[in-house]
């Protein structure tokens, strides 16, 4: 027979002592067994072992139930927790050499749950040769397994070193066990019961005692599969109640999804409408702006050569004017010299000629006082002859003095003819000069006048200009201006498809949660239906070995299908559905039993049943 345990199986939270000690003892034959079909099949086959190997597959079950045996469970926030890995994360602490096991479990990337580990972990402990070993250092620290077991559990009794004990043998075979590949996470633990289940028919007369013992462990082995049994249809049950709920749940949110995809796709078509309005309104606009900015362009490009020309041209008139009134300037500074270096020359000769005068005047005086003292001296003559010849002397020598100030006196006179002749001569230059100069400033005055006006004009015309500039820098301005509301526009309309970029991304991964949702949903209907199926098939276990008994070969003589009796030609065969006695042509047909592992013999009115029985669950 084959049982389907789970993984985490549920023991109550207030279980009997009674029953825990039965369920230790059913454990206990459970663990001798398999270790025992596993020492003489690896004997037999030469102890190397792989993990395909069914009976060790089985051992390593009955251990994981062993272990998760009175396991306290652990609440969080995330739900209740119940996993033997975390008893075995102590090994690590109390032996050092199992910290290679601890870290090559936590860094293998398939394994996600504690359930995974915990397998690993014993996989690479029963490699090691280590596994007595470390479940031995667990158990004589119980004070730390009391945190993870309750008191009557398995590992906390005596059963425990007992398990211990009976793991030592293990220790002379060789297992060659490969991690990669294998999904440890979603194993489910079934344990096959037919390796273990004897035949009582086949065995001798004299060894009654044994053939007794062996009915009482397979009773026991049934009802401890009778009671797994309910405790898997109880947590299948709360499975498909929590399914259920997750399903409904599911379904609302999917309805939400459907609800806001919708919604979103409107708002998507919405805005796409308005897009394309931007789009069209914007690209009017900058068709529109880009005509005018072309047409104005080329216009002040016409304007612009005008100007520049205009501008050359005046440019050119100015610097040529500039030119002449800078040398015009020039001439004026040099008269305006000549002019003053004239009247310094005029108030020198002014100066001169009062001197001269003033000189004139003291020579008068003179003249005057050597008439007066001639006419003395004659007087003195005249009156005394006597000293008229002191006195001849002295006029001699006047005479002489005199004549010296007459030819001086005639030097000073036509000194002072030619002086004024050369003042008579400067003012009339002096006064040429100032005519020519007012001619020549009336005309210079008159080309400043006419370049002022000219000026003034040229001014006006660079004023116009300037404005015109101005204005075409202001119209540029707004241009850019507007080409920058454009640009804002673009940037709005980029964002927009950035958006709805977004809003596809969003799409697509609302749809890849619905269709991943929907892979769950057909997942989860395909999950029910094969624990449905399996549920039916432990049922058709249960009444088969409620409902049938398998007769013995002494109380059959004769078929029970076509009654006829046994012979040496004519042999007995059992049906292993119903467990009957058939000649060889009534019970020819073989099927798979939920039972047996390969098609077995079955007879010709059970084959009937069942097939009619798969084709209706088939359909």
């Amino acid at each position: 027979m084959e049982c389907g345990l789970s993984t985490n199986p549920g023991y109550p939270p207030a279980t009997s002592k009674g029953q825990m000690m039965e369920e230790r003892a059913n454990l206990m034959h459970m663990m001798k067994l398999s270790i025992k079909v596993l020492l003489q099949s690896a004997l037999s086959l030469g102890r190397s072992l792989d993990a395909d190997y069914a009976p060790l597959q089985q051992f390593f079950v009955v251990m994981e139930h062993c272990l998760k045996h009175g396991l306290k469970v652990k609440k969080s926030f995330i739900g209740q927790n119940k996993s033997f890995f975390g008893p075995l994360e102590l090994v690590e602490k109390l032996c050092p050499e199992a910290s290679d096991i601890a870290t090559s479990v936590r860094n293998l990337p398939e394994l996600k749950t504690a359930v995974g580990r915990g397998r690993a972990w014993l996989y690479l402990a029963l490699m090691q040769k280590k596994l007595a070993d470390y479940l031995k250092v667990l158990i004589d620290n119980k004070q730390l397994l009391s945190e993870f077991y309750e008191p009557e559990a398995l590992m906390m009794e005596e059963e425990g070193m007992v398990i211990v004990g009976l793991l030592v043998g293990l220790n002379v075979l060789d297992a060659n066990l490969c991690l990669k590949g294998e999904d440890l996470d979603s194993q489910v633990g079934v344990i096959d019961f037919s390796l273990y289940l004897k035949d009582v028919q086949d065995l001798d007369s004299g060894r009654e005692h044994e053939r007794i013992t062996d009915v009482l462990d397979q009773k026991n082995y049934v009802e401890e599969l009778n009671r797994h049994l309910s405790c898997t249809v109880g947590d299948l049950q709360t499975k498909i109640d929590g399914l259920e709920k997750t399903n409904s749940k599911l379904q609302e949110e999917l309805s939400a999804a459907t609800d806001r995809i919708c919604s979103l796709q409107k708002e998507q078509q919405q805005l796409r409408e308005q897009n394309e309005v931007i789009r069209e309104r914007s690209e009017k606009s900058v068709e529109i702006t880009k005509q005018d900015t072309k047409v104005e362009l080329e216009t002040y490009k016409q304007t612009r050569q005008g100007l520049d020309e205009m501008y050359s041209d005046v440019w050119k008139q100015l610097k040529e004017e500039k030119k002449v009134r800078l040398e015009l300037e020039k001439e004026l500074e040099l008269q305006i010299g000549m002019k003053t270096e004239m009247e310094i020359a005029m108030k020198l000769l002014e100066k001169d000629t009062h001197e001269k005068q003033d000189t004139l005047v003291a020579l008068r005086q003179q003249l005057e006082e050597v008439k007066a003292i001639n006419l003395q001296m004659f007087h003195k003559v005249q009156s005394a002859e006597s000293s008229l010849q002191q006195k001849n002397e002295a006029i001699a020598s006047f005479e002489g003095k005199n004549t010296q100030v007459m030819s001086s006196m005639k030097q000073m006179e036509e000194r002072l003819q030619q002086a004024e002749r050369a003042r008579q001569a400067a003012e009339e230059r002096s006064h040429k000069l100032q005519q020519e100069l007012s001619g020549r400033g009336n005309a210079l005055q008159l080309q400043l006048s006419q370049l002022q006006g000219q000026c003034s004009g040229l001014e006006k015309e660079l004023k116009s200009e300037k404005e015109q500039r101005q204005a075409l820098q202001r119209e540029l301005q707004r241009e850019k201006d507007t080409s920058c509301l454009l640009q804002t526009e673009l940037q709005q309309v980029e964002g927009l498809k950035k958006e709805l970029r977004e809003l596809q991304d969003e799409k697509a991964e609302l749809r890849k949660v619905c269709e991943e949702q929907e892979q769950a949903l057909q997942e989860m209907g395909l999950h029910l239906s094969q624990s449905k199926l399996k549920m039916e098939d432990i049922k058709e276990v249960n009444k088969a070995l409620k409902g049938h008994t398998w007769l013995k070969d002494d109380e059959a003589t004769h078929c029970k299908q076509c009654e006829k009796d046994f012979s040496i030609s004519r042999r007995k065969h059992h049906c292993r559905n119903c467990g009957h006695i058939f000649c060889n042509t009534c019970s020819s047909n073989e099927l798979a039993l939920p039972s047996y592992p390969k098609p077995v013999r079955v007879c010709d009115s059970c084959h009937t049943l069942l097939l009619q029985r798969c084709s209706s669950t088939a359909s």
